[in-house]
């Protein structure tokens, strides 16, 4: 899913961390309604702490209770999939209890449906054991919601005559199995299968301007893929500090049942330090895509973390560069503020990139712990004429 959707529990969660209530003085006058406004909040704010805390999210992690979940369902609006619910869910656990090496390893379930027809589902397993020796990731997803197409490139995406409105139906699975071979170097192996369908395509105009992006009913993909990384992050789904070096190898060929023969390669580089109350996050980032790539596999821009404030799906091209950086301002409590700026382009090939025009984003956003260093996140992002406001789980890189 391009934006996972959370709850309004956690919204009425978000002025402040709940407070003792003051006792009243026996015989004092009676407050006036001025006065009795903070009281009435305070213990509106303990309720909420209260009610978050029965659904698991007390901010804490006990190894020992096996699987430590947080489930937080709610309402949410968007213009594609109009008024619907969410549901998320976080589970927390350790394959041993006495191993103090390994990462706390975590299971996260995102679903929603709409009143449109809209339903979604992913799963996101991160496994690690034998003192962070082995991991397991597990990267699934299930979709049947709105989605839209324009061509290929920033002017293509920028012209409201290319859109095409469709629904994609679809879904993706991508286990992944990494081995440590030196002091934070990891070597991967995995399988990637995927299919979408475009039901119900609407176009603006009746020639997509585009016309030289072939954008089929469906597309069927399957892929070997390979990895390697340096990562010395203390904690992957919300760093305080470390570095991360990857690059990914996708080969997708007919011969493993898919409908096109391309390769893809991912670069990743993330760095976090700590500055002052916070820490400083800053990402660099870069797809480039070799072949016959299909619609649904082009590389993009927009979304909950991919340049936040664009449209999922609006920004497609071949070949993708990305920068951001993040300041995450930890707060009172189990509450905390973030700010950030990143740039972004697309190209049809690598020696392009920097062409065309770079789209920006920025914003800031809050964060709220639901479970040990696992946060809600809301934010507010503003890019070239876009904007997008998002509630997920985890941080974006």
């Amino acid at each position: 899913m391009h934006k996972v959707l959370l709850t309004a529990t956690a919204l009425l969660s978000m002025p402040l961390q709940a407070q003792e209530p003051v006792e009243e003085l026996a015989g004092a006058a009676p407050s006036q309604q001025g006065e009795e406004a903070p009281g009435m909040f305070t213990r509106l704010s303990a309720k909420m702490e209260t009610l978050l805390e029965n659904l698991g999210a007390d901010g804490g992690f006990d190894p020992n209770e096996g699987m430590d979940w947080s489930v937080l369902p709610g309402p949410f609006y968007t213009p594609e999939m109009e008024l619907g619910i969410g549901v998320s869910a976080v589970g927390l656990y350790v394959v041993d209890p006495e191993d103090q090496v390994s990462q706390i390893s975590s299971l996260t379930i995102n679903g929603f449906a709409s009143i449109n027809g809209a339903l979604g589902a992913q799963i996101l397993s991160q496994t690690f054991w034998r003192e962070d020796k082995y991991r397991l990731f597990i990267d699934m997803e299930v979709v049947d919601a709105p989605e839209v197409f324009y061509g290929s490139g920033i002017t293509a995406g920028r012209n409201e005559a290319n859109r095409i409105d469709f629904d994609r139906r679809g879904y993706r699975l991508h286990p992944q199995f990494f081995a440590r071979v030196f002091p934070s170097t990891y070597f991967g192996i995995g399988l990637e299968f995927g299919q979408d369908e475009a039901d119900d395509l609407e176009l603006v105009q009746p020639i997509l301007s585009s016309a030289s992006i072939p954008f089929p009913e469906s597309s069927t993909t399957t892929a070997i893929t390979a990895h390697v990384l340096f990562d010395s992050r203390d904690f992957i789904l919300n760093p305080s500090e470390g570095r991360l070096l990857q690059a990914d190898i996708a080969i997708y060929d007919t011969a493993l049942g898919g409908d096109s023969d391309f390769d893809k390669l991912n670069l990743d580089y993330r760095d976090y330090w700590q500055l002052g109350p916070g820490i400083l996050a800053w990402q660099v980032a870069a797809e480039l895509n070799r072949g016959a790539v299909p619609w649904d596999k082009l590389a993009m821009l927009g979304g909950s973390q991919r340049l936040r404030g664009y449209e999922s799906g609006r920004y497609r091209d071949r070949q993708m560069l990305l920068s951001q950086v993040e300041y995450r301002h930890h707060l009172a409590g189990r509450h905390g503020l973030v700010y950030w700026f990143g740039v972004g382009t697309l190209a049809e090939e690598a020696r392009d990139l920097g062409r065309e025009k770079w789209l920006h984003s920025l914003g800031f956003g809050y964060r709220f712990e639901v479970k040990q260093r696992v946060n809600l996140r809301l934010d507010m992002a503003f890019g070239n004429g876009d904007s997008g406001f998002y509630f997920s789980v985890n941080e974006a890189f």
